[in-house]
């Protein structure tokens, strides 16, 4: 018997995120500019990712604590599991990953993976950035990247000028 996949959604600062899941782990959190038709039965882990999220976002929530199942390759899922070790507030670069898993040849296959990555948020593939302190690539755009970042402190927020 197949396993049931239940959707959900919540709507971020930054757009809406597509929650997918099973009753027991969370497959996917993924920016969604299309309109997320919502299971009728929504599990609870589902529920918890939500309410995990909006933590987040509203500032209560440096670390989420969740069963995660993404599905991917051997060494995406080796990829993922490094970001994840990258604390709240702080970025390291594809070569800084690269390194850690298997070597700086695996620079481009990280970016890859990183960019592969279907656990947006929850698995900080935003804190990845170029060696030189660029912000590289983001799935979901770097506009989005750049308000993470910022949302995180890692950046300094926008300075409004003023005219008087």
């Amino acid at each position: 018997m197949a396993t049931e996949i239940y959707t959900t959604c919540y709507p971020s600062p930054i757009g809406v995120v597509k929650i997918t899941g099973t009753d027991t782990g969370i497959c996917s959190t993924l920016f969604c500019e299309d309109e997320v038709v919502v299971s009728e039965h929504v599990p609870d882990v589902l529920k918890q990712c939500v309410q995990q999220l909006d933590e987040y976002f509203t500032g209560q929530r440096r670390d989420f604590d969740l069963p995660l199942v993404p599905a991917g390759t051997v060494f995406q899922q080796q990829v993922w599991e490094q970001l994840k070790s990258i604390p709240f507030g702080k970025t390291n670069s594809y070569m800084d990953v690269a390194r850690s898993i298997s070597g700086e040849k695996a620079i481009r296959a990280v970016g890859a993976a990183n960019g592969r990555n279907p656990l947006c948020i929850l698995v900080p593939c935003h804190r990845v950035i170029g060696s030189d302190g660029s912000l590289t690539g983001y799935a979901g755009g770097l506009w989005r990247k750049e308000w993470l970042l910022r949302h995180e402190g890692i950046l300094q927020p926008e300075k409004q000028l003023t005219l008087f």
